[in-house]
This record gives C-alpha cells, structure tokens and sequence, in this order.
C-alpha cells in the first residue's frame, strides 16, 4: 500500500506531510513523558522485524495480485500506540530514502495510511474495547484479525481519497475503490491471522509485554531477552532468506491501479516537485527494490538473491537503529528533564526543605 508520487500532488502531499509530522511530535512527547524503558530494545527489534516482514508479498489466490504485512497493529498492541507509531514511521523513512519503496513526496501519505490510522484510530476503538483489559487467548486473536482487517480497509480507503482528491492519476472513483477495498480485505484477513498468532506466542513467553500502557518508569519484571532474539532472528532469517521466495505479482495497490487504469505503471508528473524527489530518491536509494543497481534484465539469479538478502539485512539494522537510537534520546532526554526539574526545585526549596 505504499504510494508512489505519480498519484499525489505537491499540495496534497504537503498537507499530508504536515499531518503526519504533527503526529511524529506529538507521539515523540507522550512517549517522553510516559516512557517506559523496556519498549525502547522492543521498538527497535520491532521495527527491523516489521521492515523485513514488509518484503514478504504472499500472492492473493485467484487475483494475480499479493499483498505483505502492514505491522501497524501489531506495533500497536504491543508498544502502545505513540512508540507504534514512530516505529511504523521510521520502517516507512527507512524504506523510501534508502530503497525506493513508496515515493518521498507521497511519504506523509503513507505514514498517515499504515501508521496513523492503525494506531491512532483502530488500535483505540476497535482492539482495545474487543480484547478488554484481561483477554483470554481466543478474544485477542479475534480483536486482531477484526482490527488488522479494518485498518487495512482505512489505508485502503486513504489511498483513493487522497489519489482521488489529487487528480492527477485520473483513476476513477468507484473503480477504483471496489478494486482497492476487496483486495486489502484479503489481505487484512492474512495480516490479522498472523498478528493474532504472534501475540499467542508472546502472551505465553512474557505475557506483561502485552500491557501496552504501564505505569510510566515500571520496569520489566522478568527479562525481555528471549523475545528480543526471537523478533530479531526472525528478521535476519525474513529478510535474508525468506526474502527470496516472496511473490511477484504486484501488491494490492499496483494490481489496482492497473486494473482501473489500464497501465501497469503510471507516469511521474512533470511538475518542479516531482521531478526533484524522484531525483532525490535516485541519488540516495542506495538499493531501489530491495536489490543491487543493475542494468534492465540482470537482476535475476544468485545476483538478484544476493541483493535481496543484502537489502533485508541491511535494511534491518538500519531501521533497528533508527527506532533504538529514537527511542534512547527520547529516554535521555526524560532523564535529563527530570533531573534538571529535581535540581531547580531543590534550589528553589526553602532551607528548612533542604
């Protein structure tokens, strides 16, 4: 479901971008306030894993098309919703500067599509009333595949209005939605089955992860480590090996675009702004689609495997990096705040206080 520039414009992604960066700092405030430290190895771990699970297409029987895990409601559970975001966030910056998955003008759209919506507004209304405060196994799992599927549904939605409200990519309407929504309904119910089945196997090796809103400061009563390594084996081996097997028929939104417009790519707009993001990518995606720059033709075989692979892995450590480090000046910063609060009190205390 990442857009492409080709169906945004400049006004539109503007407003877009603003929007999702009023979320980022927003969620960067809660989250320095109400920080619990344990989530900050799981942000990162997370989002490597989420990066990695993105490059997995699962072809959809019977359509030509696939779809990949969004991994905003999975986040959402289990890091609550502002450090879900962020993480979601910096696996979609990491994806279009560094590989050319989804446009850089289109970006606000996208992280308001498969970040916002799923954590902000499902998260909240959907799975925490359905899963409620101690859900057994069976009533999590059902809250997240209902969750998963509507927060697909929202960012499918999302995408046709905002290519809609652009007008450049001369979709139509009604066409266009009864191809985008069936196919992420499929592709929710996938995602909703694999979310429910990952947060079975947390609930089992640390079910206190599960409460996504501690008590601020309240440590990790028993050690994160064994679901750390999990999340992060389960990247390396996703994005280094499974990578290879994932499908090639296009994703829901391609397959969509090409059923409504009749072509399988759309052109890049002339426009100023176009032109300089699509350079901008150009010069810093160091591996456009998950694979080595080669010429047309030359990116199948062991060269075409061994891209993949390095694109997974690399990918991996940098969004691991991105969301660790996020989260450790956020907690630095929690720190030094409190610290510079305690000191000012302490030197505007009476002496008797002192």
């Amino acid at each position: 479901m990442h857009m492409a520039d080709a169906l945004v414009t400049p006004s539109v992604a503007g407003a877009m971008w603003a929007v999702s960066a009023a979320a980022i700092a927003f969620s960067s405030r809660k989250v320095h306030n109400d920080l619990d430290e344990r989530r900050v190895p799981l942000m990162g771990v997370l989002g490597a894993f989420i990066f990695a699970a993105q490059m997995i297409n699962f072809t959809i029987p019977g359509t030509g098309s696939s779809g990949h895990l969004g991994g905003g409601v999975l986040l959402a559970v289990l890091l609550g919703p502002h450090a879900a975001f962020l993480t979601i966030s910096s696996v979609l910056f990491v994806q279009a500067f560094f590989f050319a998955d989804g446009g850089l003008l289109a970006l606000g759209c996208n992280i308001f599509n498969i970040g916002f919506l799923p954590a902000f507004i499902c998260y909240p209304l959907l799975y925490r009333p359905l899963a409620g405060t101690t859900a057994s196994a069976g009533r999590r799992g059902a809250a997240a595949v209902v969750t998963a599927v509507t927060a697909l549904q929202a960012g499918a939605l999302g995408v046709v209005l905002q290519t809609t409200i652009s007008g450049i990519a001369q979709l139509p309407f009604s066409i266009f939605l009864w191809l985008m929504l069936p196919i992420h309904l499929a592709i929710g119910l996938v995602e909703g089955v694999v979310t429910a089945a990952l947060l079975t196997f947390i609930s089992k090796a640390r079910p206190d992860i599960l409460d996504a809103t501690p008590q601020p400061g309240m440590a990790a009563r028993r050690s994160t480590g064994p679901v750390l390594i999990s999340f992060l084996l389960a990247a390396a081996v996703t994005g280094g090996v499974v990578s290879w097997f994932a499908s090639e028929k296009p994703d829901g939104l391609e397959w969509s675009i090409a059923k409504a417009s009749g072509q399988e790519e759309l052109p890049l707009p002339e426009g100023k702004m176009h032109r300089l993001m699509g350079k901008v990518q150009e010069g810093v995606a160091l591996l456009p689609d998950y694979s080595f720059r080669t010429a047309a033709g030359e990116g199948n075989g062991e060269a075409g495997r061994a891209g993949t692979s390095v694109a997974g892995l690399v990918g991996g450590v940098v969004t691991l990096m991105v969301a660790l480090l996020g989260g450790m000046l956020l907690k630095w910063v929690c720190r030094h705040a409190h610290s510079g609060r305690t000191s000012l009190e302490r030197r505007e205390a009476p002496p008797e206080v002192r």
